[in-house]
């Protein structure tokens, strides 16, 4: 087994053969995405994901809830300038909506999209309170597995713009349970999520972690290449079906919303030009 990267805000264990749980350590701020979790993360998933002896990756949240979302406020760890790049954009510090989408798409989209494609099984287990950007964690998971108490809301409509950038509202709820989810930014129960299809199992609170490691355990056991092939099955025939274009029209909508609310509202920019919302 390949030796575990030490990080600060998320924990790394294998508490079954084969199973990897990356857990988002920050639960004074209820496990908001700062910059530094972000890329973090990806170190985690990119650990677990080329060590050979880990089938399955499980995501779990310390503390009494999930994740809040993105830290809005801006945490205290490493800016997006000390970590290598995951995906392809750049210029993440030039003025105005250039690097604003440049910093979204790499820090948001891009980081989504490149873990819902690790090759191999992977899973949520969600307690308490799911927002925003927790949403976007659980959904580029492979399965969901949510507590009797857990509740999902995306509160951005509010923000002025047209939900959360990894943009699976419709693939995950469906067009007419999305568009209300997103008009009301009301809270999605547990039951509520699993008889749409967005979560796979509720469990009591108590026997959460054991029913999502008892599964993890039991994919595991299956071929690791037959997971990798399925997995892939599935993804592509998304793929056929015009997800990836899809998310992309919705990411360049969220720019021209915040463009629009910049000019029309004089929020969302600094006079140095760089965005407040993107100083994470």
């Amino acid at each position: 087994m390949a030796e575990q990267p030490t990080l600060n805000t998320v924990l790394i264990d294998t508490p079954r053969p084969a199973v990897a749980r990356i857990t988002m350590n920050r639960p004074e701020r209820r496990n908001a995405q700062d910059t530094e979790m972000t890329y973090e993360l990806n170190e985690a998933f990119d650990w677990a994901n080329q060590d050979d002896d880990i089938k399955v990756i499980v995501l779990a949240g310390s503390g009494p809830h999930f994740s809040s979302g993105h830290d809005m406020r801006g945490g205290g760890g490493r800016k997006i300038e000390d970590f290598k790049p995951m995906g392809t954009w750049a210029g993440f510090n030039k003025k105005g909506a250039e690097g604003m989408m440049a910093r979204e798409e790499e820090i948001y989209l891009q980081s989504c999209v490149r873990w819902r494609n690790l090759m191999k099984p992977t899973m949520a287990m969600v307690q308490g309170k799911c927002i925003a950007g927790g949403l976007m964690l659980a959904w580029a998971m492979d399965i969901i597995i949510a507590s009797e108490d857990a509740a999902f809301m995306d509160p951005t409509v509010g923000f002025g713009v047209n939900g959360v950038e990894y943009f699976m509202h419709p693939w995950e709820l469906g067009a007419r349970k999305a568009k209300e989810f997103l008009f009301t930014s009301d809270w999605l129960t547990a039951q509520e999520a699993k008889e749409v299809g967005m979560v796979n199992r509720v469990v009591p609170r108590d026997q959460l972690e054991e029913f999502t490691l008892a599964m993890a355990e039991r994919i595991a056991s299956k071929p690791s290449f037959a997971l990798k092939v399925s997995k892939l099955s599935i993804n592509q025939m998304l793929e056929a079906q015009g997800q990836q274009v899809a998310l992309s029209a919705a990411m360049s909508l969220q720019e021209l919303a915040h463009s629009h609310n910049h000019w029309v509202f004089g929020v969302g920019v600094d006079p140095t030009g760089v965005p407040d919302a993107v100083k994470r």
